[in-house]
Protein backbone atom coordinates (compact mmCIF):
# COMPACT_ATOMS: atom_id res chain seq x y z
CA UNK A 1 0.00 0.00 0.00
CA UNK A 2 1.49 3.28 -1.10
CA UNK A 3 0.54 6.42 0.79
CA UNK A 4 1.18 9.69 -1.03
CA UNK A 5 1.97 12.88 0.83
CA UNK A 6 1.40 16.49 -0.14
CA UNK A 7 4.75 17.79 -1.38
CA UNK A 8 5.85 20.83 -3.34
CA UNK A 9 9.02 21.56 -5.27
CA UNK A 10 10.68 24.55 -3.63
CA UNK A 11 13.55 24.71 -6.09
CA UNK A 12 13.61 27.13 -7.74
CA UNK A 13 11.91 29.42 -5.23
CA UNK A 14 8.58 30.79 -6.40
CA UNK A 15 6.19 33.18 -4.73
CA UNK A 16 3.51 30.49 -4.55
CA UNK A 17 5.89 27.98 -2.98
CA UNK A 18 7.20 30.48 -0.43
CA UNK A 19 3.69 31.55 0.60
CA UNK A 20 2.57 27.94 0.95
CA UNK A 21 5.56 27.08 3.15
CA UNK A 22 5.09 30.16 5.34
CA UNK A 23 1.34 29.62 5.65
CA UNK A 24 1.80 25.98 6.62
CA UNK A 25 4.48 26.88 9.16
CA UNK A 26 2.27 29.59 10.65
CA UNK A 27 -0.78 27.33 11.01
CA UNK A 28 1.16 24.41 12.46
CA UNK A 29 3.15 26.70 14.76
CA UNK A 30 -0.15 28.10 15.98
CA UNK A 31 -1.36 24.55 16.64
CA UNK A 32 1.66 23.70 18.80
CA UNK A 33 1.35 27.04 20.61
CA UNK A 34 -2.34 26.37 21.29
CA UNK A 35 -1.52 22.90 22.66
CA UNK A 36 1.06 24.48 24.97
CA UNK A 37 -1.42 27.07 26.28
CA UNK A 38 -4.21 24.51 26.82
CA UNK A 39 -1.96 22.05 28.65
CA UNK A 40 -0.55 24.84 30.86
CA UNK A 41 -3.75 26.82 31.52
CA UNK A 42 -3.89 25.69 35.16
CA UNK A 43 -0.28 26.63 35.83
CA UNK A 44 1.81 29.77 35.54
CA UNK A 45 3.48 29.94 32.14
CA UNK A 46 5.37 32.48 30.10
CA UNK A 47 3.05 34.05 27.53
CA UNK A 48 6.04 35.12 25.45
CA UNK A 49 7.12 31.46 25.19
CA UNK A 50 3.79 30.53 23.58
CA UNK A 51 4.31 33.37 21.09
CA UNK A 52 7.81 32.06 20.42
CA UNK A 53 6.39 28.62 19.62
CA UNK A 54 3.92 30.28 17.26
CA UNK A 55 6.57 32.24 15.35
CA UNK A 56 9.53 29.84 15.49
CA UNK A 57 8.41 27.56 12.60
CA UNK A 58 8.02 30.59 10.35
CA UNK A 59 11.47 31.93 11.20
CA UNK A 60 13.16 28.54 10.76
CA UNK A 61 11.35 27.99 7.47
CA UNK A 62 12.62 31.35 6.20
CA UNK A 63 16.17 30.45 7.22
CA UNK A 64 16.02 27.06 5.49
CA UNK A 65 14.55 28.59 2.36
CA UNK A 66 17.32 31.21 2.22
CA UNK A 67 20.06 28.65 2.73
CA UNK A 68 18.64 26.03 0.35
CA UNK A 69 21.63 24.06 -0.97
CA UNK A 70 24.07 26.95 -0.74
CA UNK A 71 26.96 25.86 1.52
CA UNK A 72 28.42 29.38 1.71
CA UNK A 73 25.15 30.76 3.03
CA UNK A 74 24.98 27.98 5.62
CA UNK A 75 28.44 28.85 6.98
CA UNK A 76 27.61 32.57 6.95
CA UNK A 77 24.43 31.95 8.92
CA UNK A 78 26.34 29.83 11.43
CA UNK A 79 28.74 32.73 11.91
CA UNK A 80 25.86 35.12 12.54
CA UNK A 81 24.34 32.88 15.19
CA UNK A 82 27.66 32.61 17.03
CA UNK A 83 27.34 36.34 17.70
CA UNK A 84 23.88 35.96 19.23
CA UNK A 85 23.67 34.96 22.89
CA UNK A 86 20.47 33.45 24.22
CA UNK A 87 20.06 33.90 27.96
CA UNK A 88 16.48 32.72 28.48
CA UNK A 89 16.44 29.78 30.88
CA UNK A 90 14.02 26.90 30.37
CA UNK A 91 12.08 26.63 33.62
CA UNK A 92 10.48 23.31 32.71
CA UNK A 93 12.57 20.78 30.79
CA UNK A 94 9.38 19.51 29.12
CA UNK A 95 9.20 22.80 27.23
CA UNK A 96 12.17 21.61 25.16
CA UNK A 97 9.75 19.11 23.59
CA UNK A 98 7.67 21.97 22.22
CA UNK A 99 10.73 23.75 20.86
CA UNK A 100 12.04 20.64 19.08
CA UNK A 101 8.55 19.98 17.73
CA UNK A 102 8.39 23.39 16.10
CA UNK A 103 11.88 22.86 14.65
CA UNK A 104 10.86 19.53 13.10
CA UNK A 105 7.66 20.99 11.68
CA UNK A 106 9.52 23.96 10.20
CA UNK A 107 12.18 21.77 8.57
CA UNK A 108 9.58 19.48 7.00
CA UNK A 109 7.58 22.44 5.75
CA UNK A 110 10.61 24.27 4.34
CA UNK A 111 11.69 21.12 2.50
CA UNK A 112 8.34 21.08 0.75
CA UNK A 113 7.03 18.06 2.70
CA UNK A 114 3.75 19.75 3.59
CA UNK A 115 1.84 16.53 4.24
CA UNK A 116 4.54 15.16 6.52
CA UNK A 117 4.68 18.45 8.43
CA UNK A 118 0.91 18.30 9.03
CA UNK A 119 1.08 14.67 10.18
CA UNK A 120 3.98 15.46 12.55
CA UNK A 121 2.11 18.41 14.07
CA UNK A 122 -1.14 16.47 14.55
CA UNK A 123 0.59 13.40 15.99
CA UNK A 124 2.66 15.43 18.46
CA UNK A 125 -0.39 17.47 19.48
CA UNK A 126 -2.43 14.34 20.20
CA UNK A 127 0.49 12.83 22.12
CA UNK A 128 0.97 15.94 24.27
CA UNK A 129 -2.75 16.14 25.03
CA UNK A 130 -2.78 12.44 25.97
CA UNK A 131 0.15 12.89 28.34
CA UNK A 132 -1.54 15.91 29.89
CA UNK A 133 -4.99 14.39 30.44
CA UNK A 134 -3.70 10.99 31.54
CA UNK A 135 -1.28 12.81 33.88
CA UNK A 136 1.49 10.40 32.96
CA UNK A 137 4.02 13.18 33.55
CA UNK A 138 2.76 13.74 37.08
CA UNK A 139 3.69 11.96 40.27
CA UNK A 140 1.02 11.28 42.90
CA UNK A 141 3.62 12.32 45.44
CA UNK A 142 5.89 15.29 45.07
CA UNK A 143 9.18 16.57 46.35
CA UNK A 144 9.13 19.87 48.15
CA UNK A 145 11.63 22.17 49.78
CA UNK A 146 10.76 22.98 53.37
CA UNK A 147 12.42 25.89 55.19
CA UNK A 148 11.85 26.17 58.92
CA UNK A 149 13.10 28.95 61.19
CA UNK A 150 13.76 27.80 64.76
CA UNK A 151 15.15 29.54 67.86
CA UNK A 152 18.80 28.85 68.67
CA UNK A 153 17.93 26.99 71.88
CA UNK A 154 15.91 24.30 70.05
CA UNK A 155 17.81 21.10 69.25
CA UNK A 156 16.91 20.61 65.60
CA UNK A 157 18.46 17.13 65.27
CA UNK A 158 15.21 15.22 65.94
CA UNK A 159 12.78 18.03 66.65
CA UNK A 160 10.40 17.25 63.76
CA UNK A 161 10.92 13.51 63.19
CA UNK A 162 7.51 12.37 64.49
CA UNK A 163 5.71 15.03 62.41
CA UNK A 164 7.60 14.02 59.29
CA UNK A 165 6.79 10.34 59.82
CA UNK A 166 3.09 11.23 59.83
CA UNK A 167 2.96 13.45 56.76
CA UNK A 168 5.90 12.63 54.45
CA UNK A 169 7.30 9.51 52.83
CA UNK A 170 10.91 10.61 53.11
CA UNK A 171 12.85 13.62 54.32
CA UNK A 172 16.42 14.80 54.48
CA UNK A 173 18.03 17.80 56.15
CA UNK A 174 19.93 19.51 53.34
CA UNK A 175 21.25 22.68 54.92
CA UNK A 176 21.49 24.50 58.23
CA UNK A 177 22.43 28.15 58.54
CA UNK A 178 22.19 30.85 61.18
CA UNK A 179 20.10 33.96 60.69
CA UNK A 180 19.16 37.13 62.55
CA UNK A 181 22.72 37.59 63.86
CA UNK A 182 22.90 34.01 65.10
CA UNK A 183 19.72 34.10 67.18
CA UNK A 184 17.87 31.78 64.79
CA UNK A 185 18.58 28.70 62.68
CA UNK A 186 17.19 28.19 59.18
CA UNK A 187 16.72 24.50 58.37
CA UNK A 188 16.23 23.39 54.76
CA UNK A 189 14.67 19.96 54.25
CA UNK A 190 13.98 18.04 51.05
CA UNK A 191 10.74 16.15 51.69
CA UNK A 192 8.55 13.84 49.62
CA UNK A 193 4.94 14.25 50.68
CA UNK A 194 2.44 11.44 51.06
CA UNK A 195 -0.52 11.52 48.64
CA UNK A 196 -3.43 13.80 49.60
CA UNK A 197 -2.00 15.02 52.89
CA UNK A 198 -3.64 17.83 54.85
CA UNK A 199 -1.00 20.48 54.17
CA UNK A 200 -2.44 22.94 56.69
CA UNK A 201 -2.39 20.35 59.46
CA UNK A 202 1.20 19.51 58.53
CA UNK A 203 2.29 23.14 58.76
CA UNK A 204 0.30 23.70 61.96
CA UNK A 205 2.14 20.88 63.72
CA UNK A 206 5.48 22.29 62.56
CA UNK A 207 4.48 25.75 63.84
CA UNK A 208 3.82 24.32 67.28
CA UNK A 209 7.36 22.96 67.37
CA UNK A 210 9.18 26.04 66.07
CA UNK A 211 7.29 28.60 68.17
CA UNK A 212 5.17 29.91 65.29
CA UNK A 213 8.20 31.25 63.43
CA UNK A 214 8.45 31.41 59.64
CA UNK A 215 7.91 28.22 57.60
CA UNK A 216 8.19 28.06 53.79
CA UNK A 217 7.04 25.07 51.71
CA UNK A 218 7.94 25.21 48.01
CA UNK A 219 6.84 22.60 45.48
CA UNK A 220 7.81 23.83 41.99
CA UNK A 221 10.84 22.05 40.53
CA UNK A 222 13.05 25.08 39.92
CA UNK A 223 12.67 26.31 43.49
CA UNK A 224 13.17 22.83 44.92
CA UNK A 225 16.48 22.15 43.17
CA UNK A 226 17.86 25.67 43.63
CA UNK A 227 20.03 26.45 46.61
CA UNK A 228 20.21 22.84 47.83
Amino acid sequence: MIISFITIDIQPLTLTGILLVLTTSTILGGLISLVYVLTHRKTVYDQSFSMTLFLMPVVISVIVLLISDNLARAFSLAGVFTLVRFRTAIADSRDITYILSTVGIALASAMGLIGIAIIIALFISVLLFALHFLRLDKDSTSHSKLKIIIPENLNYANAFDDVFKTYVMSYKLQKVKTTDFGTMFELTYLVKSKPDIDQKAFLDELRVRNGNLSITLTSDYVSVVSDL
